[in-house]
């Protein structure tokens, strides 16, 4: 018997140390966590109501994309910027969606040929025509809204 609790004794001291696992470092498991994530791309793209239905998240990034430009084009169009610089076909608009859905529209110029004058009543026309633009929702990324930008080629001139 004293053989039989001795070696149960040695057994549990033993097995408790089995069973032991170490528990890991709260801030080592944060920063894993953190690496996995493509902070580059959002879970759900920025969308408009037009586009709501759509369940292809390919699909429904296209028409929020074409939406946002013809509702540019069409705001701008009556405008007389195409008849003030008919040299300009295309401007670039940098667009931030903010978590709040607030836009913010900003012209892109790809050269300086546009002198700064030029540059500074094209913003202020720009501004002016997008200042009630249609509610955007902002992009989510693990569940949550956060702020996305980009930059889409408006074409103010059509070719006749």
């Amino acid at each position: 018997m004293k053989l039989f609790s001795g070696l149960f004794l040695l057994f549990s001291m033993v097995s408790c140390q089995y069973f032991e696992k170490e528990v890991p470092n709260e801030k080592e498991l944060l920063e894993q966590e953190l690496k996995k994530i493509n902070w580059d791309e959002v879970d759900e793209f920025p969308s408009v109501l037009q586009c709501d239905t759509i369940k292809d998240a390919e699909i429904k990034r296209q028409c929020f994309f074409d939406y946002m430009v013809q509702t540019i084009q069409e705001r701008i169009a009556i405008d007389t910027l195409r008849f003030e610089y008919p040299e300009i076909d295309t401007i670039n608009v940098k667009i931030t969606v903010n978590p709040d859905s607030s836009l913010q529209f900003e012209t892109q110029y790809q050269n300086d040929s546009i002198p700064l004058a030029d540059k500074t009543k094209i913003d202020s026309i720009l501004t002016s025509r997008l200042s009630d633009f249609p509610k955007v929702e902002p992009a989510i990324k693990r569940g949550v809204k956060v702020k996305t930008q980009f930059v889409l080629p408006v074409i103010i001139k059509m070719e006749k």
